[in-house]
């Protein structure tokens, strides 16, 4: 037995939730194609995604510890992961289409640069009055552009619904920039549960990192509400906590935020009365969200982690020199452009010298982005 796409999209229209977005309903390609014959629109959106040069560089990307600090800690790509993994667990509880979730979730950090949110912020400053650098726009950039991977058209020619959920992330470090795509509208349920689904791990992974780190630990967050339900609910005083029981801790806090997360975002749906795609994205609110008190729980842990994990001084100290090492490059690359590799120069025709220079420095890992800088500017480097 086998399942054709048609039947696929039958299914869809079996389980999925009236307002939930359905893969044959698709406001299609920029570039007319012919769609897989076992694969929905978004499945096979999902699978380009994957098979992407971006995608497999996110393992050397930053989250919040450059990649030299050790092994276990978060990378960009395994933080896509985790967030692709809490949007499918959304997505199947509310009736949402799973494969859309999926497909926003991992693409939704293709564009961040190397060094996580502080090389955002120097590119952003660098590219200022050369149309800025924002890392939504940038995904949409890669997926729609800068990845040649077919002969008949630039980028990977994704369905409409996942480059509108790609602009429209959002988050409380990320503000979607949707002028393209009906900015009158929210994103769709599917983008929603993606924006969601990012805050919940990155809180969560991030507290995870901190404690395995050392920079944070149980004793700084006596008096935080979430920790002290959570340590009474696993059932744990000690100070030390040994490995076994942090894991117990983050996936206890995982389990609470997404139960909530679907409970209060179940009860929105019922009171909104929507029974469309566009009903819901038309509504003055996302009804995506936590409870008001889980709401007022996060805000505690997050101011909790900026103050004491962000901002601490061993992040704040690669902060400044990945910002010193992405601004070097830049200038560097602008004052010489033929130090560039070839297939580099090639786009500054097209894209203009600034615009290349930052395409390519957006898309290093940290990694290479340090080997470049040392290549640059160590003289006992060989170029």
């Amino acid at each position: 037995m086998f399942f054709s796409r048609q039947q696929l999209e039958n299914f869809e229209d079996q389980i999925l939730a009236p307002y939930a977005c359905r893969s044959k309903f698709s406001k299609g390609r920029a570039y007319p194609e012919d769609e897989a014959d076992y694969r929905t629109t978004f499945q096979r959106d999902r699978d380009r995604i994957l098979h992407t040069t971006a995608f497999r560089r996110l393992e050397y990307k930053t989250q919040v510890f450059i990649n030299d600090e050790g092994d276990y800690y978060r990378t960009r790509l395994t933080h896509t992961l985790e967030v692709a993994q809490i949007g499918r667990t959304a997505a199947r509880a509310l009736g949402a289409n799973e494969d859309l979730v999926e497909t926003i979730c991992l693409a939704h950090d293709l564009g961040h640069s190397a060094f996580g949110h502080s090389g955002e912020v120097a590119l952003a400053h660098l590219m200022k009055e050369h149309g800025g650098f924002d890392h939504n726009k940038q995904s949409l950039r890669i997926v729609t552009v800068l990845e040649r991977r077919y002969p008949d058209f630039p980028g990977l020619n994704l369905s409409w619904e996942v480059r509108e959920g790609i602009v429209k992330h959002e988050s409380e470090y990320d503000i979607a920039d949707a002028s393209d795509y009906n900015p009158d509208l929210r994103g769709n349920l599917e983008a929603q549960i993606c924006n969601a689904a990012d805050e919940l791990a990155y809180t969560a992974h991030d507290l995870d990192d901190g404690l395995r780190s050392g920079m944070i630990t149980p004793r700084m967050l006596e008096g935080i509400t979430i920790w002290e339900i959570l340590i009474e609910s696993v059932g744990v005083r000690d100070i030390d906590l040994d490995d076994l029981t942090r894991h117990r801790i983050i996936r206890r806090l995982i389990g609470l935020e997404v139960s909530d997360l679907i409970e209060a975002t179940y009860q929105r749906l019922k009171d909104s009365h929507v029974h469309s795609v566009e009903e819901l994205q038309r509504l003055p609110y996302n009804v995506i969200g936590f409870s008001e008190d889980m709401h007022r729980r996060n805000r505690q842990i997050k101011d909790f982690l900026y103050a004491n994990l962000y901002r601490h001084h061993r992040v704040m100290r690669m902060q400044t020199k990945a910002e010193r090492i992405l601004s070097d490059l830049f200038n560097a690359y602008r004052l010489e452009p033929a130090i560039l590799p070839s297939h580099v120069q090639e786009r500054i025709e097209e894209f203009g010298v600034e615009r290349t220079i930052c395409d390519y420095i957006a898309g290093m890992t940290d990694r290479f982005a340090v080997d470049e800088h040392q290549k640059l500017f160590d003289p006992g480097v060989k170029p």
